[in-house]
């Protein structure tokens, strides 16, 4: 079994003096982020003693290396295929071919393989060192993930029938292990290739790889290639049999055919036909599959996990998929034993020892990012490969990968709707991190607070869409700006917020003389029912419009039901009489008998109102305050008594009216 290793904490150095003198503070940013200082708390709260230096704010993040430009192209394109996977059957394990499955994970590695171009791209153009070392560090991790997956499609993903594993490792070797095309590219620049030091490494790497007609081209540019010894070994080459599923040929006769070629591979040496040429001779060796040749080669393949493909190709290539764990310590030993596994030969080794869970755990240790495990354990879910036990903190491991990957991207300006897709997909606890999380979005900007507000309507977050409402809408009436306000209000449904910006609308309209933002009050529709005051308000403007389009009746009437509703604040009631007088006193009689008794009693009511509060009115405070509003308790009387002059004028004219109707 692969060995188990614990993790150390990683210290980062910052460069700074005062930290070391006074000590480190730090405060949390936003998302995986600290801003580091230098000082030493005081027992005043929240006050800290700095150095006489100026002082440096380190920002120290971690898990970004998804914010990247080129990793959030990954992140996005990555993203789709999720979506995709998740609208897939699970399947059962078993050794049935799984195509659909076998494709989204070759859709992973594209894209995948895509961003590693582009950072190997941006790394040629770049021209600071700093930034081309990180692009280095970027690429050294997309390599090895591309590795590690490819090996564990091979092993979970594409399992064919009957377990044959060799020819997709052969293939895993082209793809991931270049070493003999560089060594033939290099050969290729000599006048003679075979006196580059490189012409015989390119023959061991591509006989090693399985690549034996490239093996071929090879041995065909050598000056000595019409030779009997050059002769012999072509043919040998040429005749090694290749199991694939796809010829029609059993396993058994394929192994009875490839052991008849081996023992001519061990006669052709023994007879001695290659004595004239020692690396003839070699690659004849690794033809009958010779342990020591193997171990001479180290140096050609680059790690054990090559050789051991190398190996089994010349020694059992007929192994089956479980088996391989049984030929991997011959391997290791060659390269120096256990001692010497980094932390890419743990992983590999505990794929193929088919212990997923030490190559999820190993990952999560030694890779800097959550991608690649949240993705990979999502599609060994639906493969069935992968046991959703419970983990001791209540979720499954899929769904813990999942929310440690979206919270990553939850802290970034635009991949935070990302996150919110992979929280959508883990049943248990994405709800609540994602609610938590939505909170904490920035709302920079009013588009950006629209996005965050849709993302809450669509999954029904309705206390979530409140606070986002109810903060911009805060927002909006600190800059001034009551219109938005008033909408941002209305998508909350708050009531008390709509009833006092109702009243600063009004009380614009007292101060002004009209109202802002018109659009949006003569659009209010349903909701103005939101409160009575807002509904006041909208009304109130219906009666300016019907006023202003000639409908001087329905205006009245509407202008009435304001006051008998007792939907307008007191303090409005004497705007409202006072805008009755136009309609008092038209050539036509509008207000009916009826109609200028209510006008009356609303009159009344508000005088008798006024000398309560006239009578309550005690105290010197209060004096000082009617001394300093006297001009306007005047203006306010002359309209009482112009009020009362035009009813009864009204009153007189509707009376005549109605009786000579009646006539």
């Amino acid at each position: 079994m692969a060995t188990e290793r614990e993790s150390e904490a990683r210290i980062l150095h910052l460069p700074d003096n005062n930290l070391h003198a006074l000590g480190a503070r730090a405060t949390w940013g936003i998302g995986n982020k600290l801003y580091v200082f230098a000082g030493k708390e005081t027992p005043q709260r929240d006050e800290t003693v700095g150095g006489a230096s100026p002082q440096i704010i380190h920002e120290v993040r971690w898990n970004a290396d998804m914010h990247d430009p080129i990793t959030r192209k990954l992140v996005n394109e990555s993203h789709n295929i999720f979506m995709t996977v998740q609208t897939h059957q699970p399947e059962t394990a078993g050794t049935t071919r799984k195509p659909q499955l076998v494709k989204f994970s070759r859709q992973y590695r594209s894209v995948l393989k895509a961003c590693v171009m582009d950072f190997q791209a941006a790394k040629e153009s770049c021209l600071g060192e700093a930034i081309s070392a990180s692009y280095d560090k970027q690429l050294q991790i997309l390599e090895m993930i591309e590795l590690i997956w490819s090996l564990c499609e091979i092993l979970f993903v594409e399992t064919l029938p009957g377990g044959v594993i060799l020819i997709q490792l052969l293939d895993w070797l082209k793809w991931h292990f270049q070493a003999g095309d560089r060594h033939a590219h290099e050969a290729m620049q000599e006048d003679s290739p075979e006196e580059s030091h490189s012409y015989w490494d390119a023959v061991y790497c591509f006989v090693l790889q399985g690549r034996l007609e490239e093996a071929r081209k090879m041995l065909s540019l050598h000056s000595a290639r019409n030779t009997g010894d050059f002769v012999s070994l072509d043919e040998l080459l040429r005749k090694m049999p290749i199991f694939t599923y796809f010829t029609g040929q059993s396993l058994a006769e394929f192994d009875m055919k490839w052991r008849h070629w081996q023992e001519e591979c061990v006669h052709r040496l023994e007879d001695g036909e290659y004595d004239n040429n020692v690396h003839l001779e070699r690659i004849c060796k690794i033809l009958c599959g010779d342990d020591t040749v193997f171990s001479e080669l180290q140096d050609i393949g680059e790690a054990w996990y090559q050789m051991l493909v190398s190996k089994l190709l010349y020694q059992n290539p007929t192994v089956k998929v479980f088996d391989l764990q049984y030929h991997t310590q011959s391997c290791i030993d060659i390269y120096g034993g256990n001692s010497q596994l980094s932390p890419l030969d743990n992983i590999l080794l505990a794929a193929i020892e088919f212990d997923i869970h030490q190559v999820i755990k190993e990952s999560s240790t030694h890779l800097s990012n959550w991608w690649f495990v949240a993705h990979l354990t999502d599609l060994l879910h639906h493969c069935g490969q992968l046991e959703s036990h419970k983990l001791s903190f209540g979720s499954n491991l899929r769904e813990y990968l999942l929310l440690e990957y979206s919270s990553g991207l939850m802290s970034h300006d635009s991949l935070w709707q990302v996150g919110a897709s992979y929280l959508d997909h883990c049943p248990e606890f994405g709800r609540h991190y994602l609610e938590h999380y939505i909170e904490r979005v920035p709302l920079t900007t009013d588009k950006k607070a629209q996005k965050v507000l849709r993302v809450c309507e669509v999954r029904d977050m309705h206390e979530q869409a409140r606070s986002i409402c109810k903060v911009m809408g805060m927002r909006a009436l600190q800059n001034g700006r009551l219109g938005t306000a008033l909408s941002w209000c209305l998508k909350s449904k708050d009531v008390a917020f709509a009833t006092y910006l109702s009243e600063k609308f009004l009380t614009e309209y007292s101060d002004s003389g009209g109202f802002s933002n018109l659009d949006l009050i003569d659009n209010l529709g349903p909701s103005m029912l939101l409160s009575n005051r807002l509904t006041f308000l909208g009304k109130y403007r219906e009666f300016h419009k019907m006023y202003e389009d000639g409908d001087f009746r329905a205006a009245a009437s509407l202008l009435l039901s304001l006051l008998t509703a007792k939907l307008a604040p007191k303090k409005f009631w004497l705007t409202l009489l006072t805008d009755t007088l136009p309609l008092l006193e038209a050539d036509e009689v509008i207000f009916s008998s009826q109609q200028t008794y209510e006008l009356m009693h609303c009159l009344e009511e508000l005088n008798l109102a006024e000398r309560l509060d006239h009578d309550l009115d005690l105290g010197a405070a209060r004096d000082r305050q009617k001394e300093k509003t006297k001009g306007l308790s005047e203006m306010d009387k002359e309209k009482l008594d112009l009020m009362r002059l035009a009813l009864a004028r009204n009153l007189a004219r509707a009376t005549v009216k109605e009786g000579t109707l009646q006539i």
